[in-house]
C-alpha cells in the first residue's frame, strides 16, 4: 500500500539539507568466490536534500567519489578503478537523483535514477530515518541510512573469472548502503 498524503514527522524542518561528510559513509558488499563477501567504502562527494512542506515531495541528489574505493587491498582497489570495472578515470562519480518518495507497507522508499559508469538505471533505496537533533555548535542535523541492491552487470561492470570449483569470482548483486548525516542550511 502506498500513502502519499502529507506526513507529520516530529522535528522535520523545510529547507535545503547538505551533507556532513565527517559523519557520513557509503559502503558496499559483494559475494567473492561464492563463499564470502568483500566489503568496501567510497567517499561521499556530495548529498543534498530539498525538503518542502510535504516530505513526499522532497528531492535527493547524491554523488559518490568512485576513485576513493577502499576494500583494504590496494591491488583490488586499483583493479576496481580500472576500465575493467568502474573506469574511474572516465567516470569518477556514481550519482543518484530521486524521482519520488513513498511509504509502502510501513517502509519509506526513495525511487530514483542511479548512474554508474555512465549508465543510468532506476533504483529504489529503503530508508531508515534516524531522526533530528542540534549539535553543540547549534547546527540542526538529520540522520538516515539508505540501502539498495543492484545488479552490477546492469551498469557495465561485467568483469569476472570462472572458478575451478564452479561458479565465478565476483557476484552480480551488490548491496550499497549510505549512512548519511545532513545539516540544515540557514
Amino acid at each position: 500500500m502506498t500513502d502519499t498524503t502529507a506526513l507529520d514527522i516530529p522535528g522535520y524542518k523545510t529547507g535545503t539539507w547538505v551533507l556532513d561528510p565527517a559523519h557520513s559513509e557509503v559502503t558496499f558488499s559483494v559475494r567473492h568466490m561464492m563463499i564470502s563477501k568483500v566489503r568496501g567504502t567510497f567517499g561521499v562527494k556530495s548529498a543534498t536534500i530539498v525538503a518542502p512542506e510535504n516530505p513526499y515531495d522532497a528531492t535527493v541528489e547524491a554523488s559518490v567519489d568512485v576513485t576513493s574505493v577502499d576494500t583494504k587491498d590496494e591491488g583490488r582497489d586499483q583493479h576496481l578503478r580500472s576500465a575493467e570495472f568502474f573506469d574511474a578515470e572516465t567516470y569518477p562519480t556514481m550519482d543518484f537523483r530521486s524521482t519520488g518518495i513513498r511509504l509502502e507497507d510501513g517502509d519509506f522508499l526513495v525511487d530514483g535514477d542511479l548512474t554508474i559508469r555512465g549508465i543510468t538505471k532506476p533504483a529504489t533505496f529503503s530508508l531508515d530515518f534516524g531522526g533530528f537533533g542540534t549539535d553543540p555548535w547549534g547546527n540542526y542535523k538529520a540522520g538516515a541510512t539508505a540501502k539498495t541492491v543492484v545488479n552490477r552487470e546492469d551498469f557495465g561492470l561485467t568483469w569476472n573469472a570462472a572458478l575451478e570449483t564452479g561458479g565465478v569470482l565476483v557476484g552480480k548483486d551488490v548491496t550499497i548502503e549510505l549512512d548519511l548525516q545532513l545539516a540544515l542550511q540557514a
